[in-house]
């Protein structure tokens, strides 16, 4: 378990990190007919879920899956975007300007995370 708050969102950072190489892996594995791609997806969804099991420990489960899902939203639409070429219109970026909102809102006001 992690020993301190930076340790805590270190593991929470490589959570992210680990979720979104294995949903950007996922978007090639064609129905998991390529090996290389559904490897690396079923590895980067372990080990990310692994890597979570630690701050979940230390934070509300609520504010730890807040932070997970709406990060690794915003980084695996970036990723979409920069590597895939997908594009966004203003509404999707409105939503992930939002859903950045919430995360830092979470982090910094919120009484239930450590400060």
């Amino acid at each position: 378990m992690p020993a301190s708050p930076i340790a805590t969102y270190l593991f929470l950072g490589a959570a992210i990190l680990a979720e979104v190489i294995a949903t950007s892996a996922l978007a090639r594995t064609e129905n998991f007919t390529r090996l290389v791609p559904s490897l690396i997806t079923i590895a980067g969804y372990g080990l990310s879920f692994w890597l979570l099991s630690y701050p979940i420990r230390v934070l509300p489960t609520g504010v730890v899956y807040a932070i997970w899902s709406g990060a690794g939203i915003v980084l695996i639409t970036m990723v979409a975007w920069l590597a895939f070429d997908q594009k966004l219109d203003l509404p999707a970026l409105v939503g992930l300007g939002l859903i950045i909102a919430g995360v830092v809102i979470i982090n910094v006001f919120s009484k239930s995370v450590a400060h």
